[in-house]
């Protein structure tokens, strides 16, 4: 599905993750907003808690859509993470920045006192709930993963491991760590990602704000990090939505895309595969009326599956 973008989007691509932090207008009154090494946290609203981790290099307000829609009936926790979309990053940048992410995020969870929290990712941030979970199932709840998958580099080459994607990785992440884009290239890059012009270059611009040496870290952990095994610890409740129409232009059929995710999600049977239509990978943006249908239902799961 994606493999004819790579490495032409590759930096597109692993936008998996979006987020400058959200403010709902009708909500500053219960708005709180607490900093931690590897990210920022807003909490905003009140009811069961519902983490959301935004994809590379966009902040947590890429989810000020749906925050506005959920915070009466949720207490929405909206991650940043340091470096991506204008907050500020760390210094020096983590060699092993995704782990101390995931880290980080279990031990808020924690600290907070967070019972079975809901967790949705895009992107990115789909790849550190899979990583949670697998680190730590008891202290998730249910995950709502949007389009995103255990193993990156898999989906360009599917006999792909750890150590045959290190070289590729490692490549992808001097070029990325040089930065000096425009705002065109970056907009270039993000296109087959997004329908809207306006939210194009919203995307685009977030892309220039974020730190490249972060950026192309965090690229590299995700492309030599795979998940594929360690999911099948995660015994909650899991949806995965998934796009494939912005890929059409590459090769990419509905079939294969289901396929790629079928393959990837097989040791984790109580996931349940969604596919939009229409929507490209910011599926939020693109095809909201499905995406929150999808949302809505899935928030009032169980906080465990039925085995």
């Amino acid at each position: 599905m994606f493999s004819s973008l790579l490495p032409r989007a590759a930096v597109a691509l692993t936008l998996l993750l979006a987020g400058p932090t959200v403010q709902p207008a009708a909500a500053q009154a219960t708005t709180t907003q607490t900093a931690h090494p590897a990210f920022t946290v807003q909490v905003v609203g009140k009811g069961r808690p519902v983490i959301l981790i935004p994809g590379l290099t966009c902040p947590g307000a890429v989810w000020a859509d749906a925050v506005a829609r959920y915070q009466k009936q949720y207490q929405c926790h909206v991650v940043s993470l340091a470096g991506f979309g204008g907050v500020a990053a760390q210094q020096p940048v983590s060699a092993h920045l995704l782990q101390d992410v995931r880290d980080q995020l279990l031990a808020y969870i924690k600290a907070q006192k967070l019972t079975k929290p809901t967790v949705v990712g895009h992107s990115l941030g789909g790849f550190l709930a899979l990583w949670m979970a697998s680190t730590d199932p008891a202290a998730l709840g249910p995950l709502e993963i949007v389009d995103s998958l255990p193993f990156m580099s898999a989906i360009q080459m599917p006999t792909a491991t750890v150590e045959s994607a290190r070289p590729m990785a490692e490549q992808l992440r001097k070029q990325v760590a040089r930065g000096h884009l425009t705002l065109a290239a970056e907009r270039q890059m993000v296109t087959p990602l997004v329908t809207d012009s306006a939210r194009i270059t919203q995307v685009a611009r977030w892309g220039l704000a974020s730190d490249p040496s972060t950026v192309a870290q965090a690229m590299y952990d995700m492309y030599t990090t795979d998940l594929r095994t360690d999911i099948s610890r995660i015994k909650q409740p899991v949806l995965v939505l998934s796009s494939w129409a912005g890929y059409k232009a590459y090769g990419a059929t509905k079939a294969s895309t289901l396929a790629i995710y079928t393959q990837q999600y097989a040791q984790l049977p109580q996931a349940r595969i969604e596919m939009s239509e229409a929507g490209r990978h910011f599926l939020m943006y693109d095809d909201p009326q499905w995406f929150f249908t999808q949302t809505d239902a899935f928030l009032q799961q169980p906080a465990t599956a039925k085995r």
